[in-house]
């Protein structure tokens, strides 16, 4: 299968959990014996940070514009499908240009779903709008569960599908490293999560003087009150996470408020921390229990309270058993056979959309 794909950064982990996403499913979609190109708008703030500016399992090229992006046309209209990504610049012109130019199926991969969905409801039309959605043939959501209906009735998606974040095992695994801190927590910078990240892990680390704390993540702002126990790194490359998770304790995940409400949204930090085997503790959402059995494999925590006790536990278990369910579901190499065999069906139904 020849697979072009326009997404937000496969050079550039900055700012963006896109680009560890796309490269663990990319690499896994290659080694199944499929041909990739990856168009990439070349932007300043990535340009600047790359730390894969040649991934050996696709090509990588980067387009200044939209203008510039026609130098793409005949890899669009040759291959057998093309996906354009969430929060790519100029979405919506990018989707026309595809579905007009493209001679295979056309889909789209929303990392964002329910970021996507509040803006589609807010008539913000930043990376997708509501005519072009019909015209891509499956889209792929990060988000399962109603969302997928939802993305069918009101939107009028043809196919609508989940495909979850996932994890490279070969990449993330258990590391014997010293314990540098009780909690970390790994993500840029959001308005509506830094509530979230305030009561589960700063109002712990003031509770506690005596246990590390670490922050790690670009955009914060220069005016809040890190307790002198918590550690600021600003970016932590994807090389980096497997020592980093190793290195800590235990991890937190916070989630987007309209990924709360969404549910179904497991992002890839999960994924990366339980293929590294670090007990996660983690806000509440509707869907987590189909991923992680809560206490099993996973730590629920509504308070700092519930913080501070789990921090008392020995939980190596709980970090086992996530690793376990985690390399039985949700690697890489599962949702490159799950792209597969969408598009496939994609590809079957397509020449009967055609002649309707």
């Amino acid at each position: 299968m020849k697979l072009v794909v326009l997404g937000l950064s496969l050079s550039s982990s900055w700012g963006n959990g896109h680009a560890t996403t796309f490269r663990a499913l990319l690499k896994a979609f290659a080694a199944r014996g499929h041909d990739i190109l990856f168009l990439e708008r070349d932007m300043p703030w990535y340009r600047e940070n790359r730390d894969l500016a040649e991934p050996g399992f696709c090509r990588l090229e980067y387009y200044a514009d939209l203008d510039d992006l026609g130098r793409f046309e005949r890899d669009i209209a040759a291959a057998d499908a093309v996906l354009v990504g969430s929060y790519v610049p100029e979405g919506v012109a990018v989707g026309r240009f595809v579905q007009a130019t493209a001679g295979g199926v056309t889909a789209f991969y929303d990392i964002d779903t329910p970021v996507t969905l509040a803006k589609l409801e807010r008539e913000d039309f930043e990376y997708l709008s509501p005519e072009v959605i019909p015209g891509y043939q499956v889209y792929f959501s990060f988000t399962g569960g109603p969302t997928l209906g939802r993305i069918e009735r009101d939107y009028g998606s043809p196919a609508a599908r989940a495909l979850y974040c996932s994890v490279d095992a070969a990449a993330y695994r258990p590391l014997d490293v010293p314990k540098r801190w009780d909690l970390s927590y790994l993500g840029t910078y959001s308005p509506d999560r830094q509530p979230t990240l305030e009561r589960l892990l700063i109002e712990p680390a003031h509770a506690r003087p005596e246990l590390r704390f670490v922050v790690a993540g670009p955009q914060y702002p220069a005016d809040i009150d890190w307790p002198a126990n918590v550690e600021r790194i600003d970016h932590c490359p994807p090389a980096e996470h497997p020592r980093f998770y190793g290195a800590s304790r235990f991890t937190l995940n916070v989630t987007r408020a309209d990924m709360i409400a969404a549910g179904w949204s497991p992002s890839v930090r999960i994924f990366e921390a339980c293929a590294c085997g670090t007990p996660i503790i983690s806000d509440r959402w509707e869907g987590l229990d189909t991923i992680l059995a809560p206490e099993r494999e996973i730590i629920l925590a509504d308070d700092s309270n519930d913080v501070l006790a789990a921090l008392e536990r020995d939980a190596s278990a709980i970090g086992e058993a996530a690793r376990t369910r985690v390399l039985a579901e949700h690697t890489a190499e599962h949702r490159a056979t799950e792209l597969e065999a969408h598009l496939a069906a994609a590809m079957e139904t397509r020449p009967l959309l055609a002649t309707a």
